[in-house]
């Protein structure tokens, strides 16, 4: 065999031991998270780390003042030393419980954020039935604020779209979509909602718990303030229900025209997306 063939089985062979080998870490604190040429606070600066970036471990060293630093890769070209205050370590007891108290001590989109993390990296702590508690309720928080923000960028006088499109659109629900975080507009209410999510997941998997008593509370008082708006509803609170009546007839006539014509043919998937218009509007 020629040596570079050689070469590359063997490095084929033990990179993946290698990478097996490192222990997974997540930033949580970002205030903490600089990444240095060497372990110390006053070492060169490489890079400074965002929350919820995944980086390996590959050592640990204590400096002389006591601050202990990992050694971690972030890239196959970027690796440095950053605090182990700024991680948390899935496989490492306790980890789970410090995390919850850096969010109980947080507020707004930092709690959220901080909050998936842990549904997304702890998924057998015990405590993921108050995590999702406080995700429910700091979401419900923002999305009261994200409405007084969204109100004033409508101008109803120059409004083409129905308005819960403009609070649906807001720019300030990107962030807490990308963290799968969900609001709907309530047609009593005229304001964004959290659509209750985490509040759901925790009366499903954890029905026993205090925490599930406190979200059912929650739903249900969603539920009684607000109807969640939807095409049905904007349209009859437009008085449009003519207009609703004589549109599922024309779908009815248009699916009954379509099976009169090939009657010993199957239904094309034209005719069938037709058939469920039909039934969405009829029921």
């Amino acid at each position: 065999m020629l040596p570079h063939k050689l070469a590359l089985c063997l490095l084929l062979l033990f990179i993946p031991l290698t990478i097996s080998a490192q222990r997974k870490a997540i930033v949580v604190d970002e205030r903490l998270a600089a990444l240095r040429a060497t372990p110390q606070l006053t070492g060169k600066l490489v890079r400074r780390l965002g929350r919820g970036r995944v980086v390996a471990i590959r050592s640990m060293k204590t400096s002389t003042d006591g601050v202990t630093f990992f050694q971690v890769n972030v890239t196959r070209r970027t690796h440095g030393w950053i605090q182990r205050e700024a991680l948390v370590l899935p496989s490492r007891i306790g980890d789970d419980g410090r995390l919850l108290g850096l969010i109980r001590g947080s507020q707004g989109f930092d709690r959220i954020s901080r909050a998936r993390i842990f549904l997304d990296h702890f998924p057998r702590s015990p405590f993921r039935p108050e995590v999702l508690l406080l995700l429910g309720d700091s979401a419900e928080e923002a999305a009261e604020k994200l409405s007084k923000s969204a109100a004033r960028t409508i101008n109803k006088s120059a409004s083409a779209a129905p308005e819960f499109t403009y609070y649906l659109n807001h720019s300030g629900l990107d962030r807490y979509n990308r963290l799968r975080v969900t609001f709907i507009f309530g047609a009593s209410t005229k304001r964004l909602h959290y659509d209750g999510a985490a509040w759901h997941e925790l009366i499903r998997r954890y029905p026993k718990t205090p925490q599930a008593v406190e979200a059912r509370k929650r739903i249900a008082l969603l539920s009684s303030a607000n109807n969640v708006i939807c095409a049905q509803c904007y349209y009859q609170s437009q008085n449009f229900q003519e207009k609703a009546r004589w549109a599922s007839h024309m779908l009815q006539s248009k699916y009954a025209a379509a099976l009169l014509k090939t009657p010993s043919r199957p239904i094309s998937s034209s005719t069938r997306g037709l058939r469920i218009q039909w039934f969405r509007h009829a029921n």
